[in-house]
């Protein structure tokens, strides 16, 4: 297993990072089984572990609480906070109120007295930044987390929250945890290179491009809505779509490229993002046992320069084929008020 820096922070991570976003309801839930699979990640020198408050709803920082007991402090341990944890107003976003409040349910449920890196897991535009940088540095300072840093935030948000923390004197983003994948390389354009401007670790997510770079997904083959996460996102997957058909012949493509330096696809998916010299651990989120043995052989393989040539010319650097998944969206193109002048102001009365 290679290791790295994370960002300026001296802390030592593997090059891929275990998410544990498929722990629990959302994935597997089977309790011992995930703790099995979180141990087979470890021995295999794997020193990163990444969850979040919001996956299954807590219930994957408790699986991954069982498991670290007597490990703790060989791991780096990451969570997130952000997104609704149950019904009523405050009870998510970025705000001080929220983020003091959860902080201490997410100690409470991965059995822990620190995480060594608190990630807001995306921007909150009804919440100034320098409220959120404050109560991050606040928890800092507690011993409460070692360090934090962002997730999905678009390359603006990363270089505000920067001037805003140097303008106030406050602790700054450390770390960025974005989608990237062969199928969607949209992050090299801005948020890569500002990340490398600013010192910053990134931890990338998604590299099989939701399941698309596992090799299940083929052309002229079946698409089965009704399991996995076909069934939980149909929309994504829906064989009648010309993005679902662009998807596809891609990996066609792609899987080529594969057979000819004799690997498999969701092996060359999971190389490829470690190759950038920004990213700094790729995020690997298995299911069951076997599907962790199959990341870790891509984790262990390095793509040569006549490879990435390969790729570069099947999708250019910088595109996306499809935008990714689960990726924010700006209130400025979802709200209606923020991009239509009143009906007034249009007509010039």
């Amino acid at each position: 297993m290679r290791y790295r820096t994370l960002g300026g922070t001296g802390i030592e991570v593997s090059a891929h990072c275990l998410g544990t976003m498929m722990f629990g309801a959302a994935g597997n839930p089977d309790h011992d089984d995930s703790v099995r699979i979180i141990h087979a990640a470890l021995d295999a020198g794997i020193n990163f572990v990444d969850t979040a408050d919001m996956y299954s709803s807590g219930e994957s920082e408790i699986i991954v609480g069982k498991a670290l007991k007597g490990r703790r402090d060989d791991v780096v341990l990451a969570t997130k906070v952000h997104f609704p944890m149950g019904e009523g107003p405050n009870r998510g976003g970025n705000s001080r109120r929220w983020i003091v409040k959860e902080v201490e349910e997410s100690l409470r449920r991965l059995g822990t007295d620190w995480i060594d890196l608190y990630q807001v897991h995306r921007p909150d535009h009804t919440t100034d930044i320098e409220e959120t940088l404050s109560a991050l540095t606040d928890l800092v300072r507690q011993g409460k987390i070692r360090t934090f840093g962002c997730s999905t935030f678009p390359a603006e948000e990363i270089v505000e929250s920067h001037v805003a923390a140097e303008r106030r004197g406050l602790g700054r983003f450390r770390t960025e945890q974005p989608p990237y994948s062969i199928l969607a390389r949209g992050i090299e354009k801005s948020v890569l290179p500002v990340c490398r401007r600013y010192g910053m670790g990134v931890l990338t997510w998604s590299p099989l491009a939701s399941g698309f770079l596992t090799g299940r997904y083929r052309r002229g083959g079946t698409i089965d809505l009704s399991t996995g996460r076909a069934a939980l996102h149909p929309h994504r997957f829906d064989p009648s779509s010309p993005l679902t058909a662009a998807k596809l012949e891609v990996v066609e493509r792609l899987v080529a490229v594969a057979e000819s330096i004799g690997t498999t696809l969701p092996e060359l998916a999971v190389a490829f993002p470690i190759a950038h010299p920004a990213v700094t651990s790729v995020i690997i989120g298995p299911r069951t046992m076997d599907q962790l043995e199959s990341l870790l052989k891509g984790a262990s393989l390095t793509l040569d320069d006549e490879t990435l040539d390969r790729i570069d010319a099947i999708v250019p650097p910088g595109t996306d084929v499809y935008p990714p998944d689960g990726v924010w969206t700006p209130p400025s193109l979802t709200e209606v008020p923020l991009r239509r002048r009143p009906v007034g102001e249009r007509s010039g009365a």
